[in-house]
């Protein structure tokens, strides 16, 4: 089998399963929110406000730009550095629940299966996606600035919401909690791991390429 037909299945696997993990965690999400008194729109706000949820939505949206041609509103996902910040981004998502947040709850049942699709089988799967097939050659190390502008605004949402609401999507962030110096310091250490995550994503773009794997 050629390895633009294996990048194409591929795609199409990730996809799948993203998109069935992510329906279906927002189909128990809601109701389970609802019952501790939220509103369904506070729960709907409150299921986007986790960074595993909008990875695995921006992962789905790379694939399908790779997968459907002629669509001009998923042109930025065809590029090279937002690839490279998808696969930096799932990456967090992976080593931060593994090694931070799996030991702070036990799911069962469908939360488990939607548990492991998010935090485990999506980030593989496209991390061998990206690193056997999308390797272009072009991205540079001065992308890196660009690759931040995700999780950074994503911390600023958060923040905000949670001067707002007074809820936090994780430990590490709540500041009701810990208080601004130690979250500044828990931020600074994420941004540090992912700046080496997204090191490494470039170093492997950078990689010769090989004709045909790259869109």
């Amino acid at each position: 089998m050629r390895s633009v037909e294996l990048r194409r299945i591929t795609a199409w696997i990730g996809f799948v399963i993203g998109l069935a993990a992510l329906l279906l965690q927002f189909a128990i999400t809601i109701p389970a929110s609802m019952e501790t008194g939220r509103t369904a729109l506070a729960s709907v706000i409150f299921y986007f406000s986790f960074f595993t949820i909008l990875t695995n939505i921006f992962v789905v949206l790379v694939y399908l730009g790779a997968m459907v041609k002629g669509q001009s509103w998923l042109t930025p996902f065809r590029r090279p550095w937002v690839r490279g910040m998808a696969a930096a981004s799932i990456t967090l998502v992976m080593g931060f629940y593994a090694a931070v947040l799996a030991d702070l709850w036990k799911p069962e049942g469908l939360f488990w299966l939607c548990d492991v699709a998010l935090h485990y089988l999506s980030p593989i799967l496209y991390l061998i996606w990206y690193a056997l097939w999308n390797r272009t050659g072009t991205l540079k190390y001065d992308r890196i600035t660009r690759m931040l502008s995700y999780p950074v605004a994503y911390l600023i949402y958060v923040l905000f919401r949670g001067e707002i609401v007074g809820e936090y999507p994780y430990p590490v962030l709540d500041v009701q909690a810990h208080g601004y110096l130690q979250i500044a310091i828990n931020i600074a250490g994420l941004l540090v791991v992912y700046l080496a995550i997204c090191a490494a994503a470039i170093a492997i773009d950078r990689r010769i390429r090989i004709p045909g794997d790259a869109a």
